[in-house]
C-alpha cells in the first residue's frame, strides 16, 4: 500500500484539521438502530447503528465500526467507511461508546479507552442474534486501541476473522504526553473541553456518583485521566489506567489478519520501541507506516471521495482478508 497526500496538504497538522472538516457526499444508508447491554452487573448499555444486507446476514462478512475519543456512529469517517462496506457488500454495524451519541444516561459509568469488552460485547449479541461466521472490526485512534486490544484479548476466537486500526492510540501514555507538548495544545484544550462538558452532564445526570466540585485544577489530558478516569473507574492513577487499558500490552496475542495504518506525521499518536518490535514480530499484522497522513486523515491524491485513502485501503484489506459474502 502506497499513500501519496494531496499536493498542499503534506504537513501533519493540516491533515488533521482538514480531515475533520472536508466536505463529504451526504450519508443516505438506511438502518436500524438497538440499544445492546455491554455490562450486565450495572446495567450499561451501548447504541449500535446497523446495516443488514439483505437476504441471511450470517452470508455477508460484518463489520464492526468504533469512532475515537468523543467522536460517535455520526462522525464522517464512520459514516463513510459505512458506505464503502456497504457498497463492498458487507453488514455494518456503527457502535457508540459508552455515552456517545446521546447515550449519557444509558450507563452509570464514564468511558474510557480500556473497555475492549463493550466491543465483545456487540459481537457476541450480533453473532448470537444472526449466527454469523465472520466479523471484522474496524477502529479509529482510541476505538484503534479497542480494536487491538480486545483481538489481542480474543486470539483466533471465532468469529472475528479480521482487523483494521487506523492511527491507534496504543501507547496511552505517550500519546497522552505527546498531546500536552506546545505543538499539540489545541488538540488537547479541544477534547478537554469536550471531555469536561460530558463529565458535567453524567455528575447531572448522576449525581450521587460523580462530583462537580473537589477536582483540583485540569489543565492536560493526563489530569483528566488521573482526577476523574481513575478516581471513577477503577485505576489508581493516569499511569495504572493508562497501562491496563493500553492494547500494547497484547498486540503479540493477536492471531487473525490485522492492518495497522500509521503516519509518521501524526501530531499526537506515538509507539514505544517495545510496542514497535511486538507488532513487527506479528506475522498476522501488517504494519503500514507512512510519512504523511496525519492524524487519521490521510487525505491523498485521489479524486473526489477517493481522497479518502485509509477508508478505501482499510475496505480492500478486509474485503480481501474476510471475504465479503460466502464464497466470495
Amino acid at each position: 500500500m502506497r499513500f501519496s497526500p494531496r499536493k498542499g496538504l503534506q504537513n501533519g497538522h493540516l491533515q488533521t484539521i482538514v480531515g475533520n472538516y472536508l466536505p463529504r457526499l451526504p450519508f443516505r444508508l438506511p438502518f436500524v438502530t438497538e440499544t445492546v447491554e455491554v455490562d450486565p452487573v450495572d446495567g450499561s448499555r451501548v447504541i449500535c447503528h446497523c446495516h443488514w444486507q439483505p437476504g441471511q446476514e450470517s452470508e455477508h462478512l460484518t463489520v464492526v465500526l468504533v469512532h475515537g475519543l468523543e467522536g460517535s456512529s455520526d462522525s464522517r469517517y464512520i459514516q463513510g467507511l459505512s458506505a464503502r462496506f456497504w457498497n463492498a457488500g458487507c453488514n455494518v454495524v456503527r457502535m457508540n461508546m459508552r455515552n456517545c451519541g446521546d447515550s449519557d444516561a444509558l450507563t452509570p459509568t464514564l468511558y474510557h479507552s480500556g473497555l475492549s469488552g463493550d466491543l465483545g460485547a456487540v459481537v457476541d449479541h450480533y453473532a448470537k442474534r444472526f449466527a454469523l461466521q465472520r466479523v471484522a472490526l474496524v477502529g479509529y485512534s482510541m476505538g484503534g486501541n479497542l480494536v487491538l486490544k480486545l483481538a489481542g484479548e480474543w486470539g483466533a476466537r471465532a468469529p472475528l476473522c479480521a482487523v483494521a486500526a487506523v492511527c491507534p492510540a496504543v501507547d496511552l501514555a505517550a500519546g497522552s504526553d505527546a498531546l500536552h507538548m506546545p505543538s499539540n495544545r489545541l488538540y488537547e484544550w479541544h477534547f478537554l473541553r469536550r471531555l469536561m462538558r460530558r463529565y458535567h452532564r453524567k455528575a447531572s445526570l448522576f449525581p450521587s456518583i460523580y462530583k462537580k466540585t473537589g477536582l483540583g485544577p485540569i489543565r492536560s489530558l493526563r489530569d483528566f485521566d488521573d482526577k476523574i478516569v481513575a478516581r471513577y473507574c477503577g485505576f489508581n492513577d493516569a499511569d495504572d489506567y493508562y497501562y491496563h487499558a493500553a492494547g500494547a500490552r497484547v498486540v503479540d496475542r493477536i492471531d487473525v489478519p490485522t492492518l495497522i495504518l500509521l503516519a509518521l506525521d501524526d501530531p499526537f499518536i506515538r509507539l514505544t520501541q517495545e510496542t514497535r518490535a511486538k507488532i513487527l514480530a506479528n506475522p498476522y499484522i501488517q504494519f503500514i507506516e507512512t510519512a504523511h497522513g496525519g492524524h487519521c486523515a490521510y487525505l491523498g491524491s485521489e479524486s473526489g471521495d477517493d481522497i479518502h485513502w485509509a477508508e478505501s485501503a482499510v475496505v480492500r484489506y478486509l474485503v480481501q482478508a474476510g471475504g465479503a459474502s460466502n464464497g466470495s
